[in-house]
């Protein structure tokens, strides 16, 4: 009885502070990040007594059903709304699980919901309700093919942006993909919650997990190599609506420090060199910058290279010439 009592301490622990119970990976310790945390429950409610968000803020088109979710749009054309975090997240490494809800009426549905984890926040734009030019991830949950061959939408798809790459919505982000894959059960209004799982370590990979086709039933979108964030980053939500529409709904939020030993560093490097293929990484600006400057001078010393040659050799020509009249 005693053991059992013992072993039922944690539980009874995750319900009296209202922490959604998130699976950690193997020799990792997970620590709640309630600065990033949501839930119609205290102690990370949508709203507080003030009926403000201690560690959140939201605008545009948002609204907040205290008991139930907040709706970054509603099912009605053009709309677009924000949810992001007060506080960039510290934690080198992360886990963030997000409860959402898309749904609405008819057989056409638009456009989509995006997280972010950016410098920016707080700024509407055209890309699912948010600003274009974002510093840091873009997680982008594409409910409407624009222009895509081949693909099945909806779509989850990242982005890595430098401030200075705007998303090519046309295509639906083609060419700004870091990685992605087809997810058709995401836009659901059935009893199966649908949730988002991203799972980041600074120095080895960015992992993004799926569950729509059953409870606690994940599927991997996929992983990357990896990619490296802003030092500060917010944590946040957008959605967005067009000449079609859709609910967009974040229901709970659940935000994790990874804490990873010492020695389980290196037994997660062996295991990813033995493991299936990784993402190629995406770096806009980074590397192919730093190459376009290179190639740049490189094509100045050629050119004044040939330009110099050219003059020696007409001189040297006329020289001739000249000799050659006497």
């Amino acid at each position: 009885m005693l053991l059992s009592w013992q072993a039922s301490i944690p539980w009874l622990l995750a319900a009296c502070i209202g922490v959604q119970a998130v699976t950690a990976p193997e020799g990792v310790r997970q620590i709640p990040l309630r600065s990033h945390s949501l839930s119609a429950e205290p102690p990370q409610p949508y709203l507080d007594s003030d009926m403000q968000s201690r560690y959140f803020e939201f605008g545009e088109d948002t609204i907040v059903r205290a008991d139930q979710y907040i709706r970054l749009t509603s099912d009605m054309q053009g709309q677009s709304g924000w949810l992001f975090s007060r506080m960039p997240i510290t934690a080198t490494n992360w886990m963030i699980e997000i409860e959402f809800k898309i749904h609405g009426r008819g057989h056409l549905h638009g456009d989509g919901m995006a997280i972010w984890v950016t410098e920016e926040r707080g700024k509407p734009g055209k890309v699912f309700g948010h600003t274009d030019n974002f510093n840091g991830l873009g997680i982008f949950l594409d409910t409407y093919k624009n222009s895509r061959p081949g693909v099945t939408f909806p779509y989850v798809m990242a982005m890595l942006g430098n401030s200075s790459v705007s998303y090519d919505k046309d295509h639906d982000g083609k060419d700004n993909e870091l990685a992605g894959c087809s997810a058709r059960g995401i836009r659901t209004g059935g009893t199966i919650p649908t949730k988002i799982r991203l799972t980041y370590y600074a120095e080895s990979s960015l992992r993004v997990d799926l569950q729509y086709k059953g409870p606690d039933e994940w599927t991997e979108c996929f992983e990357t190599e990896a990619i490296k964030l802003p030092q500060t980053a917010y944590l946040g939500f957008s959605a967005e609506t067009g000449e079609l529409s859709d609910n967009h709904d974040i229901i709970n939020v659940a935000a994790h420090n990874l804490h990873v030993r010492q020695n389980q560093g290196s037994s997660r490097s062996s295991k990813d060199q033995g493991g299936k293929a990784r993402t190629k990484p995406y770096n806009p600006g980074g590397t192919k910058e730093r190459g376009s400057w290179r190639w740049f001078f490189l094509k100045i010393v050629l050119f004044g290279i040939v330009v110099v040659g050219g003059y020696v050799g007409y001189t040297m020509y006329r020289t001739s010439k000249r000799s050659s009249r006497f």
